[in-house]
């Protein structure tokens, strides 16, 4: 009974163990991009950039350490004979101070803030960054899927073309073609082997450059892209786009971000003009009498003022403000670009919707049927496999063109996915 128990428990185990094995060997678009953002090792390199941002933050907080000093004098170091707890407590002088510089001018609170400020300009920086990754996983994913579906169809191409192959080749034999005839079928097919071998092709490379961009450790080598090429129309209207991407693209938020950072450099250089005060309390024991002592000392600020670091912190922020508004302006027209390539893209999916793909369909059917009945010459039966051909890769070119587009205006708009 044990036994009997534990045999169908164990297949259950390894049945579910196949399926969460099976499912690790195919990914999505929305998967590939998430496990991009997770484990890609450029994106990840890139998020330390934050990390040594906050850093920089510590030690902008740190305070001045105190000096403590120390010292003897008058010790009979020569006349070694003229040590005595008397001579040590009435001749020899020493003395105990300690002492802190204070800071004016609010330094520390400039300093914290500006390196917050800096912080926040590479984190919208590692977004922006983030987004690219988005978008060229997701065009490599298409490029995959391109390559998949003219695979599928190279292939059922190249086996129905077989089919007239081996008709012609049996007209050939009963001399109802000519040999030359004979010899063009069978150099059409090399056209139909090449379309096959190219897309094997094609698709090796786009997995490969996916899986670079992913991660080579967050995908086993054999895995596989799941999906198809297929039409959503785009419905957003060019300034609404516009607007969001002016309100939320990570590039135009770090230019953003730029200028305030820059202000406060400008308030750091300004609170660094202002002179410290250096302050001492020193405990003196000279001669057997116990004494106290404070001092205090601060440059006069006559030539030095940091005049050249306030100036050129003036002139970053006007730069930073330029910047901003040329990556403004870039931003508005990456959008109407990229707008007006989906919006031109799905024009052309449309042209092949509206019936030249049936037409070519139909044209190669009537063609292939005829030719097989003696009725069609060759060349009609080899223009309308190529004007075929040529519809159905043109038409999936033209869907993987306007997946691309689509996915370039959510990059455009500031979107990851």
């Amino acid at each position: 009974m044990g036994s009997r128990l534990v045999m169908p428990a164990v297949l259950c185990i390894l049945l579910h163990a196949s399926a969460a094995f099976a499912q690790t060997r195919t990914v999505t678009m929305e998967e590939a991009i998430d496990l991009a953002l997770q484990s890609s090792p450029a994106i990840q390199a890139a998020r330390t950039q934050v990390d040594l941002s906050r850093a920089q933050e510590i030690t902008a907080r740190l305070r001045p350490n105190p000096v403590l000093q120390w010292d003897a004098q008058f010790l009979p170091i020569f006349t070694p004979s003229a040590f005595s707890v008397e001579n040590l407590d009435q001749t020899q002088q020493y003395d105990l101070g300690i002492g802190y510089l204070f800071e004016r001018g609010q330094k520390r609170q400039r300093r914290k803030q500006a390196a917050q400020d800096a912080t926040e300009v590479t984190g919208a920086q590692v977004t922006d960054a983030e987004r690219t990754l988005a978008f060229n996983v997701a065009q490599q994913f298409i490029a995959a899927l391109l390559a998949r579906s003219n695979l599928e169809f190279a292939t059922e191409n190249l086996a129905s073309f077989r089919k007239t192959l081996e008709i012609a080749e049996t007209r050939f034999k009963a001399g109802d073609i000519s040999q030359g005839d004979f010899l063009k079928v069978r150099l059409q097919a090399l056209q139909f082997e090449t379309d096959l071998n190219a897309a094997r092709i094609a698709g090796v490379q786009a997995l490969a450059n996916l899986r670079q961009l992913v991660g080579f450790e967050a995908l086993p080598a054999d895995f596989d892209v799941v999906g198809d090429l297929a039409y959503e129309p785009i419905t957003t209207r060019l300034e609404d786009a516009q607007a969001e991407a002016l309100r939320q693209r990570p590039d135009l938020v770090a230019a953003r971000l730029s200028v305030i950072a820059a202000r406060s450099q400008i308030a750091l250089a300004q609170a660094n003009g202002k002179h410290d005060l250096n302050s001492t309390f020193s405990y003196s024991h000279t001669s057997g009498v116990h004494s106290s002592s404070f001092s205090f000392n601060i440059p006069l600020p006559i030539f030095n003022r940091n005049q050249g670091e306030i100036a050129r912190t003036r002139f970053a922020e006007t730069q930073a403000g330029f910047i901003e508004k040329s990556t403004q302006d870039s931003v508005l027209r990456d959008v109407q670009i990229a707008h007006e390539q989906a919006k031109t893209n799905e024009e052309i999916v449309r042209l092949y919707t509206s019936g030249y793909l049936d037409s070519a369909k139909q044209s190669r059917d009537i063609s292939e049927f005829a030719y097989r009945q003696g009725a069609a010459s060759l060349l009609d039966l080899l223009e309308a496999e190529r004007s075929y051909r040529s519809s159905q890769l043109g038409y999936r070119q033209a869907l993987a063109n306007y997946m691309v587009a689509a996915r370039q205006l959510l990059q455009a708009k500031g979107l990851l996915k």
